[in-house]
């Protein structure tokens, strides 16, 4: 089966095999569905057109004959013109795409970091989960079969096209992200601190990927999966990523991420002065592995497999 995450700053289908429970294929691109979504309330033109363009280059990459699913999050969420672009998509793509809730989002990405924890050889049935997204960040604790989550609207992007200096998003990040410790102290208390502390979504993959030495023309997700990063990690990136030109910058990270990776480093440094974890385990998997998987275990009920 193509599952389809469409963010607020990247595109990413996977094509999944239901029967071996693993990736056959994936794609995925930087099309900034949320650019100049503060200002105006609306996605605009450019980022309608990046998406279709996107999807249309996936085609040509992945076959797409095979059941579709596809889901949109925080952008889509917010945008007064959402039906529009829903519907703009779809004629250009014959894909329909879904909007779904933050929880239903959290649902997704827990179960796919789940797996990827399995598969690293750890015990997944309790942790707690952090997605930096580009327009919301999803705080997640998975106690056993119970899902508790909530989703504050501060992504890389909002926040880097809201805040513009590096100083300026400093002081921001640590506003927004104190919001955060009400829920956290709640979930630790509630149902005990988990010793699993993990990541997904583009600031923690970047981060592994430099700490294994790649780039994002290099980046190779199966290294990422189950790869250890600490505050000290993030301290060394980001001074070594604010003295490089964004020419250099962008050439680690991606074009048109090397202002976001800022903000992510920073919003991710506050979770971890507020959480007082030492180590964070990363997963490159995500919300499109979540949905891939959530439709193939429908699948397996209805005896399909």
């Amino acid at each position: 089966m193509i599952a389809i995450d469409l963010g607020s700053n990247t595109i990413r289908i996977v094509k999944w095999d239901c029967k071996e429970n693993k990736k056959i294929d994936e794609f995925e691109k930087i099309i900034k569905t949320a650019d100049g979504l503060v200002e105006s309330g609306e996605i605009n033109k450019e980022a309608i057109k990046r998406i279709i363009e996107a999807i249309n280059e996936a085609k040509e990459k992945i076959d797409f004959n095979d059941k579709i699913v596809a889901v949109a999050t925080e952008a889509l969420r917010r945008a007064k013109n959402k039906d529009e672009v829903i519907k703009e998509i779809k004629e250009k793509t014959g894909i329909e795409f879904k909007i779904i809730s933050p929880y239903e989002e959290a649902k997704y990405t827990a179960l796919a970091v789940e797996n990827c924890l399995n598969r690293c050889g750890y015990d997944a049935r309790n942790f707690f989960l952090v997605d930096i997204g580009g327009g919301s960040t999803e705080l997640i604790l998975k106690h056993k079969n119970e899902i508790v989550s909530k989703s504050y609207k501060v992504g890389i992007v909002t926040l880097t096209q809201k805040y513009k200096t590096t100083d300026a998003i400093k002081i921001a990040a640590k506003k927004e992200v104190v919001k955060f410790k009400e829920f956290i102290d709640f979930v630790f208390n509630a149902y005990k601190k988990p010793k699993i502390f993990t990541a997904s979504s583009g600031t923690p993959t970047t981060i592994a990927a430099l700490k294994h030495g790649m780039n994002y023309k290099t980046y190779d997700p199966q290294k990422i999966n189950g790869t250890i990063i600490t505050p000290d990690d993030l301290d060394f990136w980001m001074d070594k990523l604010l003295k490089m030109e964004m020419k250099k910058r962008e050439e680690l990270v991606g074009v048109g991420r090397g202002d976001l990776i800022v903000s992510g480093i920073m919003i991710f440094k506050e979770i971890f002065r507020i959480t007082k974890y030492n180590e964070c385990i990363v997963c490159d998997d995500g919300v499109r592995e979540g949905v891939a998987i959530s439709e193939c275990k429908k699948k397996m009920i209805k005896g399909y497999i």
